[in-house]
C-alpha cells in the first residue's frame, strides 16, 4: 500500500486493500471523513503501474479544483482535464473530467472509439456518486456504471446514504466484484447548537447528553407588525456575534435565498471580524487576483471582503466565487453566506456551519430539509487537523418547531433513489451498437430496475393488506352454496322484487280505470309466482346468514378491482424504464430517425447531441431555419432554445427581427415534435425562452460587460450560465455529423466572440 505521511483510518485502509485486490469499491462516509485519500491511493497505483486513471466529478467547478490540486501534487504534465468546453492534456495518466464527459466517452460519440478513449485506463473514480439522486442528471451515473468495461475498477465515493449495500450489490451485478466500505466515523465530531431569539446572547446546546431535546429551547413566536405584515427580525448579527465570542469562526452560513445571502453579508460587514493585519492580507490578495481578472475591478462586494464576510451563490460571477473560495481556504474570510449549492463538494471546510432554517421554500410551498440535505450542509463543519470539534448551529424560525429540528438532526441519511430516464440520445446510441434485445438487457441493468423491489414496497404492502382482508372475510356457507349459485339466487331475487313492484303498479293503474287485468298481465303475475317458488327452493331464502354472504361478495368484488389495479401499476413500475425506452423509440421511428431499429443519418447526428431534448435540436438543424444567420443572431436563437423556464418575471428585452422570425419558425418545429411526443406520452421539454437573447446578441456584437448587466436586474452568474449553455450547444454544432458547413463556421465565430472575460473565466 502507498505510504501516506499520516496514519490512515480503518475505513481508508479497508478501501485501499480492496483496490489492491483488484476489486471495485463503494466508499460511503460522512462529508469530511477523508474519502479523497482512497482516490489518491488509486492514483499512486496507476502511476506506479504505468496505467491511467479517470477522476470524475458532478460539477465543472469541482473538476477544475481537482485538476489544479492534482497538478500541484503529481506534476502538471501527468494531469489532464476534460469538461464540456475544456480539453487539456487529455492523454495524461490522470485525467479529471465531469461525469457527463465520461459517459459520452463510453458511448463512443464525439470522443472517438470507446477502445481508444479507455486505452490503458485501469481505475475510474466516481466522486460524489450520491448525485445519482439528482432529478435532472442522475441518469448519467447509472449509465456510466452500466457501460464501464468490467476490466476497469470503479472507486465510487459517496456521502452517507441509507442503502449503500443496495448500490454495492447493483454494481456487483452489472459491473464486477465490488465491496462496500461503509462508516459513520467522523474524524472531527459535530456538536449541535440552537439559536433561540428569546435568548440572543447565547447559543443553546440542542440536545442533552442523553440525546433528548434541550428543555430550555423555546419555539419561535410569529411577530406581526402593522397591517398584518410579518415583522420577524433577522437574527444573523446575534448569531455571528455569538460564534465570534466563542471562537467558533470561520463559518459557512447557509440560507436558501441569494438575496438573503447578500443582505446578511451587508448586515454583518462592520462587526470587526478581521484584524488590521488580516485586512491588509485580504487587500493584497484581492489586488493581485483582480490584476489577473480585471473584469472584477470595481466589484461592489470588495468592501465586504475587506471586512471578512462574503456571499457565495449562483448569481455571482464564477471568477468572483473562486476568489471567495481561495480567501476562505486561507482563513481570511470569517463568514461566507451561501446557498446550499456550496455543500455539493467544493473544498471549503469551516469550523462552524449555520443553517438558517430547516425548511425551504419550493414551487409548492415550504418543505422540511431531507436528512441527506441536512447532513451535506452540517458536514462542512470541522476542519480535519485543525479543529477538535465542528459546530453546527440551527437558527430557530416560526416555520419549524425545536422538536422537528431535533428529529432531523437525529435522522439517518435518506436512501439513494434511481433517476434513470431514457432519452432520445440514449435510444439512438444503444441501437447504434446493440440489437433491441441487447438494449433491453442493458436497460434492465439500471439501478432503477434493480431497486424496483424497494420502490414497489408500498404497492406490495397494499396488495398484502387486501389479501389479508379477503382471508379475514372468508365466509363458509352453512348450506355449502357456491358463490356462483348464490349470485344466481341473488339475481333471481332482485328480478322477482322488481317484477312484483311492476305488477303492483299495473294493478293500481287498472283499478283506477275500473278495468280488469289483461291476459298478458295475468301471465306476468303467474310467471312471477313461479319465480317465487323457485326462490323458495334455495336454502338462501330462509338462511339468517344471507346478508353476510351478500356483503362479503360485494367487498370481495371491490377488493378484486383494487387488486387488478395494483397488479397493473406494479407491472408498469417493473417495466417503467423499458416502456419509456420504447416510447422514445416510437417517436424516433415515426419521425424518420430510426429504421429497422438502426439510426438513419439524421439519427446518427441526433445520437451525438447532448441537450434537454436532442430530437428538438436535431429537427431545428435539419429544418434549415438557422441558415443565413449572423453569429450574434445564431447566438440569440440558440440561447432561447437552451434557456429553461424561469421562476421569476423579468422585463421583456427586444431582440433582432432575424431572431424573432427564426424563433417563430422554430415554434412550428416545436408543435411538430410535441405532436409526436403526445402520441406516445413522452415528456421532453422544448424550450423557447428568449430572456437573454438580446443580451447575447449585444455581447457577440462587442458590447462591454457593464452594458450587458445594465440591461437587466439579474445576477451576473445567471447571465454567464445562460451564455455558457449557448456555447455548449454551439460547440456541438461544430463537432456532430451532417451540420451544414456554413452553420459550423458561424457557430465557431459566435463561440469565439462569446468566450471573453468574464464569460470565459472558470
Amino acid at each position: 500500500m502507498y505510504e501516506f505521511p499520516f496514519e490512515l483510518d480503518d475505513f481508508q485502509k479497508d478501501a485501499c486493500n480492496c483496490i489492491n485486490d483488484g476489486k471495485s469499491v463503494v466508499v460511503c462516509a460522512p462529508t469530511g471523513a477523508g474519502k479523497t485519500v482512497i482516490a489518491q491511493h488509486a492514483i499512486h497505483r496507476a502511476l506506479e503501474e504505468g496505467k491511467r486513471i479517470f477522476y470524475t466529478t458532478p460539477l465543472k467547478a469541482l473538476s477544475n479544483q481537482k485538476f489544479y490540486d492534482f497538478g500541484e501534487k503529481y506534476g502538471a504534465e501527468n494531469v489532464g482535464l476534460l469538461t464540456g468546453d475544456t480539453s487539456i492534456n487529455r492523454n495524461a495518466q490522470i485525467v479529471v473530467m465531469t461525469t457527463e464527459v465520461f459517459r459520452n466517452m463510453l458511448y463512443g460519440t464525439n470522443f472517438g472509439a470507446v477502445a481508444d478513449n479507455l486505452k490503458d485506463v485501469k481505475y475510474v473514480v466516481l466522486d460524489e456518486v450520491h448525485y445519482m439522486n439528482d432529478e435532472q442528471r442522475g441518469t448519467v451515473w447509472e449509465e456510466s456504471i452500466i457501460y464501464c468495461p468490467t476490466n476497469v475498477q470503479i472507486i465510487a465515493l459517496s456521502a452517507t446514504v441509507a442503502n449503500a449495500d443496495e448500490l454495492t450489490n447493483w454494481i456487483n451485478t452489472v459491473h464486477s466484484k465490488t465491496e462496500l466500505v461503509d462508516t459513520d466515523f467522523r474524524p472531527v465530531p459535530l456538536r449541535f447548537y440552537y439559536f433561540d431569539s428569546s435568548q440572543p446572547t447565547r447559543l443553546l446546546p440542542l440536545l442533552t447528553p442523553s440525546g433528548q431535546l434541550n428543555s430550555k429551547i423555546k419555539p419561535e413566536k410569529h411577530q406581526w407588525g402593522k397591517h398584518g405584515k410579518n415583522k420577524q427580525k433577522s437574527p444573523v448579527k446575534d448569531v455571528i456575534r455569538n460564534l465570534a465570542n466563542q471562537d467558533m469562526l470561520p463559518a459557512i452560513y447557509f440560507t436558501f435565498s441569494r438575496r438573503k445571502c447578500d443582505e446578511q453579508m451587508e448586515k454583518c460587514a462592520y462587526m470587526g471580524l478581521v484584524t488590521p493585519t488580516e485586512q491588509a492580507q485580504i487587500r493584497q490578495f484581492v489586488d493581485e487576483y483582480i490584476a489577473e481578472n480585471p473584469h472584477l475591478y470595481g466589484n461592489k462586494h470588495i468592501e465586504y471582503l475587506l471586512q471578512g464576510v462574503a456571499s457565495h451563490h449562483a448569481g455571482l460571477l464564477p471568477a468572483w466565487k473562486n476568489l471567495v473560495e481561495k480567501l476562505f481556504q486561507k482563513g481570511l474570510i470569517k463568514v461566507v453566506f451561501a446557498t446550499e449549492t456550496l455543500a455539493a463538494g467544493i473544498n471549503m471546510p469551516a469550523r462552524s456551519t449555520v443553517i438558517s432554517a430547516t425548511s425551504k421554500r419550493t414551487d409548492t410551498g415550504h418543505r422540511m430539509l431531507t436528512a441527506s440535505e441536512f447532513l451535506q450542509m452540517s458536514g462542512r463543519a470541522g476542519r480535519r487537523g485543525m479543529d477538535e470539534v465542528g459546530y453546527v448551529t440551527i437558527v430557530g424560525t416560526h416555520f419549524q418547531t425545536p422538536e422537528e429540528v431535533a428529529e432531523l438532526v437525529l435522522s439517518d441519511a435518506n436512501p439513494l433513489e434511481s433517476r434513470f430516464s431514457p432519452s432520445y440520445s440514449m435510444v439512438l446510441n444503444l441501437l447504434q451498437r446493440f440489437s433491441l434485445d441487447e438494449a433491453k438487457e442493458l436497460i434492465l441493468k439500471s439501478f432503477g430496475y434493480f431497486s424496483a423491489g424497494s420502490r414497489m414496497q408500498p404497492l406490495l404492502k397494499q396488495f398484502e393488506l387486501n389479501e389479508k382482508e379477503k382471508a379475514e372475510r372468508f365466509f363458509a356457507c352453512p348450506h355449502k352454496i357456491s358463490d356462483e349459485e348464490f349470485i344466481k339466487y341473488d339475481k333471481l331475487r332482485c328480478l322477482y322484487v322488481q317484477n312484483r313492484q311492476t305488477y303492483k303498479k299495473i294493478c293500481k293503474q287498472e283499478q283506477k280505470k275500473n278495468r280488469p287485468l289483461s291476459p298478458e298481465v295475468i301471465a306476468f303475475r303467474d310467471e312471477n309466482k313461479k319465480m317465487l317458488d323457485k326462490l323458495h327452493s334455495y336454502p338462501c331464502d330462509t338462511c339468517n346468514r344471507y346478508k353476510k354472504h351478500a356483503k362479503n361478495l360485494e367487498v370481495f368484488a371491490r377488493l378484486d378491482v383494487r387488486q387488478a389495479r395494483l397488479e397493473k401499476e406494479m407491472e408498469k413500475q417493473r417495466d417503467i424504464y423499458w416502456n419509456r425506452f420504447l416510447a422514445h423509440r416510437s417517436v424516433l421511428i415515426d419521425m424518420g430517425y430510426l429504421k429497422d431499429d438502426y439510426p438513419t443519418p439524421c439519427g446518427v447526428t441526433t445520437s451525438q447531441i447532448r441537450s434537454e431534448n436532442e430530437l428538438f435540436l436535431a429537427e431545428i438543424i435539419f429544418s434549415n431555419v438557422l441558415d443565413g444567420l449572423s453569429p450574434s443572431e445564431l447566438a440569440g436563437v440558440v440561447c432561447a432554445i437552451t434557456t429553461e423556464d424561469l421562476r421569476i418575471e423579468i422585463p421583456y428585452l427586444p431582440f433582432s427581427q432575424a431572431v424573432r422570425k427564426t424563433l417563430n419558425l422554430i415554434r412550428n418545429v416545436r408543435r411538430k415534435v410535441e405532436k409526436f411526443q403526445r402520441r406516445y406520452d413522452v415528456e421532453a421539454p422544448c424550450y423557447i425562452n428568449p430572456y437573454f437573447s438580446s443580451l447575447i446578441e449585444l455581447w457577440v456584437d462587442g458590447a462591454e460587460w457593464e452594458t450587458i448587466t445594465e440591461q437587466i436586474d439579474m445576477g451576473e452568474g445567471d447571465i454567464v450560465r445562460a451564455f455558457k449553455r449557448t456555447v455548449d450547444v454551439l460547440r456541438q454544432f461544430t463537432t456532430i455529423d451532417n451540420v451544414p458547413e456554413a452553420l459550423v463556421f458561424t457557430a465557431r465565430e459566435a463561440i469565439e466572440k462569446i468566450m471573453r472575460e468574464p464569460v470565459d473565466a472558470d
